[in-house]
């Protein structure tokens, strides 16, 4: 099948999980926007996405599509290695016209999968997992419910070590995401000469605003932890 076995399917896949992972993470950076404004509201909204078998079978679909995109990632780098042989231990100057972004999207990819496995240990396995498995306590004293997401932020961001850690990770997907945006469009033939830049300003501004939703709710539970809306 071409879409696994020529490079230009892969490329394909990247680029559709990838669509569908930023999708995502625009759902959940709108929920995130409620933390900002109401306790009460955030935790309906998880109590609504809890462990019901509709929010267990999208975490399911959301953990294909990042295996599928890592996956992937790793086959079209190692495929890229093999084509440049040695050619690949050069010493050369980076081209002018080549984002970082571009030339590094394997290291950030690696870091957005840890920086993803500490989010799963934090979040998903206190509250998800405990739900499944628990009797929707948390595996932690401090928060008393795992529908308790405010507290749950609260908890995570109150530690120093943690909220670093997530500002880290932000800005690895930001810089991953304002480079996949356009190159997955690219890859779909949805830019031509006119729209190539114009996806790539777009994808910028889209990916900015997006993972500032990320950044200041971050920010607000560290430094405000959770105090109301106003006192901040």
């Amino acid at each position: 099948m071409w879409l696994t076995n020529s490079s230009i399917g892969r490329k394909v896949i990247m680029s559709v999980t990838g669509i569908a992972l930023i999708l995502f993470l625009t759902f959940h950076g709108c929920m995130n926007l409620v933390a900002l404004f109401s306790e009460e509201g955030y935790n309906l909204v998880c109590e609504m996405l809890g462990a019901n078998w509709y929010a267990v079978a999208a975490t399911l679909g959301l953990a294909a599509l990042v295996v599928l995109h890592f996956v992937y990632a790793i086959i079209l780098t190692l495929q890229n290695k093999k084509a440049r042989g040695a050619n690949s231990y050069a010493v050369t100057d980076r081209p002018g016209k080549v984002e970082w972004a571009s030339q590094n999207m394997f290291v950030l990819g690696i870091i957005v999968v840890l920086g993803l496995l500490l989010h799963l240990f934090n979040f998903w396995y206190n509250m998800m997992f405990a739900e499944l498995v628990n009797g929707g306590c948390p595996f932690i004293n401090e928060v008393q419910s795992a529908s308790d997401g405010y507290g749950m932020m609260v908890y995570t961001f109150s530690n120093p070590v943690y909220t670093v850690l997530y500002l880290v990770w932000f800005a690895a997907i930001w810089f991953h995401l304002t480079h996949g945006f356009w190159s997955a469009l690219q890859t779909l033939g949805w830019s031509g000469k006119i729209w190539f830049n114009r996806w790539k300003v777009i994808g910028t501004v889209y990916v900015t605003l997006l993972m500032l939703i990320f950044v200041v709710v971050a920010l607000k539970f560290a430094l405000c932890g959770g105090c109301c809306t106003a006192c901040c």
